[in-house]
């Protein structure tokens, strides 16, 4: 049922978790709701608003004050059963949890542990030279930034298909698992871990964001459990669909691949306009109050959708945004990969670093890579979309 206060000419049916193409083309399926109006509502999942412009998906996004992050997802229940500190905390209530994260993520740390991404980007790269093919995204993408998460929050390594599947339940769901399932899942697994860093805490992740208050009183187990849980999900497929992305490219632009080998010290502006380009993440937010926008009226209750993908590659938002230019990352880009606002993304240098050093290690650990022509790429979209089959050959 359409509520009365939607025109009849912003009602769409599309589906965030399938858009029409999805599977060969995640970004070309976004694309489409751009020739239209810059709010939409859509009768899949339940019914709900999509920003569909870049500017309106921006000012969204950074409204902390008229939307909320309580609701975290357009999947039934999923906000209600999670209850993730800080992302799903509002106001004051978020800052307090934030700070901590934070903290635990510092600069410092960051720096610290990329010589361990690139011992673990070689290790990879000196299996997969041999052997002049691989599906990138099982044999790398999957595993390089899911091993240094798993190292940064000191759990064995050889649980990450286990938690892996547990990722992309949360982000691509495909009716498996129920969200309390889910949840479960993670909090049988978590809880050994949590109970030991709050007794003992050492030089992991999980136990320097414990060690540090909240609003200067400890943590409660239960707030443990919810910010543990939160990274958790959030360390397990962000990092992994983004460079699966960026992957993508290369294979794609031979010319790219060659350019930036004689340029590596431009690796890092790269890594800034290749993550704009392919950005995968979307947010849900829940409205507390009314707010006129784009010539409708989002009420206070809605349910409202902003993809990165519909800012980053908006022409109004950015100039050709469909080209790679290595120039654009010289400066500043204002893109919402990360998010925008209070609640941009915790992680957002590790990320970042991550890619940096993945372009570094790839360009000159590996020959030219290109498209296996026998094998098709495909991909799949949710809340973080991602190639799921990624196919390249070399000459080893």
């Amino acid at each position: 049922m359409i509520p009365a206060h939607v025109p009849a000419d912003r009602v769409v049916d599309f589906d965030i978790f399938n858009p029409p193409g999805v599977e060969s083309d995640y970004f070309a399926a976004w694309k489409t709701l751009l020739d239209g109006p810059g709010l939409v509502w859509t009768t899949v999942n339940g019914g709900h608003w999509i920003a569909a412009r870049g500017d309106v998906v921006r000012q969204l996004w950074g409204d902390a004050e008229r939307l909320s992050n309580q609701c975290l997802a357009v999947t039934p229940g999923l906000g209600e059963v999670m209850q993730f500190i800080p992302l799903q905390e509002d106001g004051a209530a978020h800052k307090a949890y934030r700070t901590p994260v934070m903290k635990g993520l510092a600069s410092r740390f960051v720096v610290a542990l990329e010589p361990k991404v690139r011992e673990v980007a070689r290790e990879l790269i000196e299996g997969l030279r041999p052997r002049g093919e691989c599906d990138f995204v099982s044999d790398f993408a999957e595993i390089l930034p899911l091993n240094i998460f798993l190292t940064l929050i000191d759990v064995p390594l050889e649980d990450r298909p286990r938690l892996r599947q547990l990722g992309v339940q949360l982000t691509r769901p495909d009716g498996s698992m129920t969200v309390e399932q889910l949840r479960q899942a993670a909090d049988d697994y978590l809880w050994p871990f949590i109970e030991r860093r709050m007794a003992q805490p050492g030089d992991d992740l999980f136990s320097r964001i414990l060690s540090e208050p909240v609003d200067g009183r400890p943590w409660t187990v239960d707030e443990a459990r919810r910010m543990c849980r939160n990274l958790l999900f959030g360390g397990l497929d962000t990092v992994a669909a983004m460079i699966g992305m960026v992957a993508l490219h290369l294979a794609r632009h031979p010319e790219h691949q060659k350019w930036m080998r004689h340029n590596p010290r431009e690796l890092p502006a790269v890594a800034d306009e290749l993550m704009r380009r392919y950005p995968t993440v979307a947010v849900s937010r829940n409205a507390v109050g009314d707010i006129q926008i784009d010539g409708v009226t989002i009420r206070a209750g809605d349910l409202v959708y902003l993809p990165s993908v519909l800012h980053n590659l908006d022409p109004r938002s950015f100039s050709a945004p469909e080209e790679v230019r290595f120039d654009r990352g010289l400066t500043p880009i204002r893109h919402t990969t990360m998010g925008v606002g209070a609640h941009r993304c915790v992680g957002a240098g590790l990320a970042r670093m991550e890619v940096i050093v993945f372009l570094e290690e790839w360009l000159a650990g590996m020959p030219e890579v290109r498209p296996d022509p026998e094998r098709p790429v495909t991909m799949k979209g949710g809340n973080v979309g991602a190639c799921t089959s990624l196919p390249l050959v070399w000459n080893p």
